[in-house]
């Protein structure tokens, strides 16, 4: 289901937005380019062996009568187990005329079963449940949420119910409801740039009717033919318990889990044992190759071969020789086309292991300007170099780190998308091994330079696919017709059968238990922010810069993004090359980021190697290089990635978005994707050394760290590494963050021509203050954008289905925080879409307010999803960074249940009435103007049309 609800605060901070230097701020003068110095060498790193120890996830496991395999992990490090239900069924199992099939009864699953009619969220929600959702792919469905452990009975309830008693609950309006939405999230992925290459490269690695030779999310055309009958064969084919592993991780242990599974599972009859298909790994008779055109900014050159699934002895050494080729900054394929030939924006090689085969892709996006087929040669040319030689023992042992530090810092979760219970459910189902993960760290520690060269070469030599999409008008393909008018009918929900007994009670639910969170001071006078969490041996520290997009300079947007990426590009003794490989050696990851008012630096690192990384951060930190060959390449990769961002309907709307929402004048109209295009061609290193004079230095600092080790270790490493930090000169002053000055309500059309989807954005602007409290309004919110069960998403998705996802939300900064209505809408629906949006979000602020059961779901549901809001060290230091931004004090979300229950119905009716004025909303709509136009006269504001390629400078 992976609801994928648009976030503009997200495409900010992916684009990295800009700071601005005071006007009145003195320039620097010129500095001259540093020689590259002479440091001591980094404290060593500690060896792959140790690191290696820290994957360990004992389980238990038994398999009940029915065939029904289960596995439990104890974890209690907090009140919540993670629910995770993995079928053996997914799109490899299709027959030819059913393509789709699993993922839209993946779909049908959440929409109720016969002893628990309705939308499955709401049950969920009631509880408290996190991390909660459903995905397919080519090898399985699964399902999976964590809830608070008094929850865990009316958990496996739930689950249990749609195992075994979901047919009478699929109803002719259900399937059409969930068909609608499908093929509303097929057309959310065709609508990106570079969106159908999936369906060329399985069509040109595989032949017609293998398993794998079609997309998971299926055809249009046989989702449309799918009938009632055959999704309720589909179900009685693939989900009986003998099909499924159960993976229970937390605050659960096998001697309690037992009882609990037979009492809800143990009645339901196994079913026909899925069979795998058979599904050999394809070689092409000879090269083929293939363009495709798509209104994309840059040409893209790939790779691909069909290659063994994990299971196979060949694919771990597949995934080393992926990682050494293009898996990162410092491999072969980045250092020689991006780095020193300059030819290549971006690079990237993957090796997909699915369980029966996999895929080997290489993709190069070509820089503006390059010719793209010189550059091809270079690639293939890079690729036999590596067969020839294979990778150097060095690049072998940076991979190993860097892949089992990885695999620590995803194992803190127990559920969700990557955490412990996905590690044993995914062995279990692929391998009929919950400790796969083990064996798969033993052959990555096995393998050898010449293991791995061999591995390459007998799987990359073979005939290769290549796919080039080039810009231009996007090839004409079926999926893109609009679908036939049909009459919305809401899905009908048949009372409860109650063949067995009432949803189970919830026991009573803890308040949070939030770490303590400590202070210390560095020599220097910065501030640490600290708590201590023992789950994983990781630090995470974060250096926090009083600065973000407000700071952005106005004349020169982008300027930011520059100042950093030039900063994470090597020191005054680490070149690029070097600090990248420094980065892999330590399993460590730096990266820099902006959200409003904050710009901020982070590493995450295995403990053992808390004392070189903080070296290494305070190196990247304290002593930039702004390498004139490096600050030239990464201008040009910024502007590549501006004119990316103009072939992107998301992109595209928030950089339209902001000045009209907060007024051209306001620091936060700065936030325009990557910037202006025409002030980054311009920017010089001066500019650059000026920016972070002005605004990355110590007197703007404050450092968050999440730690296991002791405040006393980690303060001795960071006045090592940062207590004679100072830096001359003045800082930075923003302007008046506070003042807006929004445009008048209309409608902005971007045209995007052969846009499937249209992207719609309303802002509304509010007289809400980041810095105050915002709670009330916040959860006010709950029942009209806040999640799943909004109104803004039922109305859109569930009930018209006119999109996959739809949300709105309360955008927050410092001085202003507007509402934003956000969502991707079928393209021929794109008038009524709005239309209906603003009537729903009319009627929550007028005649149709909060009811009491959405308060009721709204309080319990937040008070109970604490535990597992907070379950990781990520989570808990973001909590740390907003206490800090918005001046609350350090325990405020240890107190934050007993605000919750302080809040009441006409409280929260009547504060977010106030916050929001429907009749003052502004829209970007992002699509095809020929279609879309017509439609908006209906919306009743006035339209202006503009060319996406008007947005890349301001």
């Amino acid at each position: 289901m992976t609801i994928k609800l648009f976030a503009l605060s997200g495409v900010a901070l992916l684009a990295i937005a800009a700071p601005d230097l005071a006007a009145a701020q003195p320039k620097p003068a010129a500095a001259k380019p540093a020689k590259l110095a002479k440091r001591a060498a980094l404290p060593p790193a500690a060896p792959v062996g140790v690191l290696a120890k820290s994957v360990d996830i004992p389980f238990s496991q038994f398999t009940l009568a029915n065939g029904l395999r289960v596995i439990v992990h104890t974890d209690r490090k907090a009140p919540i187990v993670a629910v995770s239900v993995w079928y053996d069924v997914g799109s490899k199992m299709e027959p030819a005329g059913k393509t789709g099939f699993a993922h839209l009864f993946e779909h049908l699953m959440f929409n109720g079963s016969e002893n628990a009619p309705g939308d499955f969220f709401v049950p969920l929600k009631n509880v408290g449940a996190t991390d909660f959702n459903g995905t397919t792919y080519f090898d399985r469905t699964n399902y999976f949420e964590t809830v608070p452990t008094p929850a865990l009975d009316r958990a496996l309830f739930l689950e249990s119910d749609r195992m075994g008693y979901l047919t009478g609950a699929i109803t002719q309006g259900v399937l059409d409801e969930q068909r609608g939405v499908v093929q509303n999230e097929k057309r959310q992925g065709d609508n990106e740039p570079y969106g159908l290459i999936e369906y060329r490269q399985l069509s040109g690695l595989f032949p017609k009717g293998h398993p794998y030779e079609h997309s998971t999310i299926g055809s249009m055309a046989d989702l449309d033919g799918a009938s009632l009958a055959d999704v309720k064969g589909w179900f009685k084919e693939h989900y009986g318990p003998n099909n499924a592993v159960l993976v229970l991780a937390g605050d659960i242990d096998a001697a309690t889990a037992r009882p609990l599974v037979e009492k809800y599972f143990g009645g339901i009859p196994a079913g026909p044992k899925s069979t795998q298909p058979d599904a050999p790994v394809p070689t092409l008779p000879s090269a083929r190759m293939e363009t495709m055109k798509d209104r994309v900014a840059a040409t893209r050159i790939t790779r691909s071969w069909a290659v063994p699934g994990l299971n196979d002895a060949d694919s771990v050494g597949l995934d080393v020789a992926a990682g050494v080729l293009g898996g990162g900054a410092s491999s072969r394929l980045y250092d020689t086309l991006v780095r020193k030939e300059r030819l290549a924006v971006r690079v990237s090689a993957n090796n997909q292991s699915f369980s029966q085969v996999g895929i080997f892709e290489v993709s190069v996006d070509v820089r503006p300007g390059a010719d793209a087929v010189a550059v091809a040669k270079r690639l293939d040319a890079v690729i036999a170099g590596f067969l020839a030689t294979g990778p150097t023992a060095d690049e072998l042992q940076r991979y190993q780190v860097r892949s089992i530090a990885g695999r620590v810092k995803g194992l803190e979760a127990v559920g969700g998308f990557g955490g412990k219970a996905v590690a044993l459910a995914e062995g279990a189902l692929y391998s009929n091994d919950p400790a796969h993960y083990k064996k798969e760290m033993a052959e990555l520690a096995a393998e050898t330079p010449a293991k791995v060269k061999a591995t390459a070469d007998k799987w990359l030599s073979r005939p290769v696919y290549g796919l080039d999409i080039v810009p231009g008008p996007r090839d004409a393909y079926t999926e893109a017709a609009l679908p036939k008018p049909v009459a919305v009918k809401p899905a009908d929900e048949p009372a409860a059968k109650g063949t067995r007994g009432a949803m189970p009670d919830v026991g009573s639910i803890a308040n949070l238990t939030f770490p303590k969170v400590e202070r210390a001071t560095l020599a220097n006078g910065v501030t640490v922010v600290y708590a201590q969490r023992t789950a994983t041996p990781v630090t995470r520290v974060m250096i926090n810069f009083d600065a973000g997009v407000a700071a952005d300079v106005p004349t020169a947007l982008g300027t930011q993004q520059l100042t950093l990426a030039s900063m994470a590009s090597g020191t005054t003794s680490l070149n690029s090359l070097d600090y990248a490989e420094a980065q892999e050696r330590l399993g460590a990851t730096i990266n820099a980021g902006v959200d409003s008012d904050n710009t901020s630096f982070a590493i995450d690192m295995p403990s053992p190697n808390l004392t070189p990384g903080v070296a290494l951060f305070a190196d990247v930190l304290r002593n930039p290089a702004f390498a004139p060959p490096e600050v030239d390449r990464l201008k040009n990769q910024q502007l590549a990635g501006i004119a990316s961002e103009l072939t992107n309907a998301n992109a595209l709307a928030a950089r339209a978005m902001m000045p009209m929402i907060y007024g051209p004048a306001s620091p936060y109209a700065k936030s325009f994707g990557s910037g202006d295009a025409t002030a980054v061609a311009k920017l010089t290193r001066d500019d650059l050394i000026a920016f972070r004079q002005a605004w990355l230095r110590p007197d703007r600092a404050t450092m968050f760290v999440v730690s296991d080790r002791p405040l006393a270790e980690i303060k001795a490493a960071l006045d090592a590494g940062f207590g004679d930090w100072t830096m001359d000169g003045a800082a930075g002053v923003k302007g008046d963050v506070v003042k807006t000055v929004p445009v008048a309500p209309k409608v902005v059309l971007v045209d995007r021509p052969d846009s499937p989807q249209s992207v719609i954005y309303g802002a509304i602007p509010t007289g809400l203050v980041g810095t105050d409290e915002l709670l009330a309004v916040n959860t006010a919110n709950d029942g009209l954008g806040g999640g799943f069960l909004g109104r803004i998403n039922m109305d859109l998705r569930e009930d018209k289905h006119w999109t996959y996802g739809a949300s709105g939300r309360f955008f927050r900064a410092k001085g202003a925080t507007p509402y934003i209505v956000s969502a991707g809408v079928q393209a021929d629906r794109t008038g009524d879409s709005i239309v209906a949006a603003m009537g729903d979000v009319g009627g929550y602020v007028g005649a149709k307010p909060m009811t009491e059961e959405e308060f009721g779901r709204a309080i319990t549901g937040a008070i109970r999803s604490l535990p597992g809001s907070f379950e990781t060290s990520r989570a808990v230091m973001g909590a740390m960074v907003s206490n800090v931004t918005y001046k609350r004090p350090d325990d405020y979300y240890a107190t934050i249940a007993d605000k919750y229950r302080g809040l009441t119905l006409p409280q929260l009716r009547s504060v977010i009435g106030q916050a929001i004025d429907p009749g003052k909303v502004v829209w970007v709509v992002v699509g095809d103007a020929k279609m879309v136009r017509p439609q908006l006269d209906k919306v009743g504001l006035p339209v202006e049309v503009v060319p996406a390629a008007s947005l890349g400078a301001r």
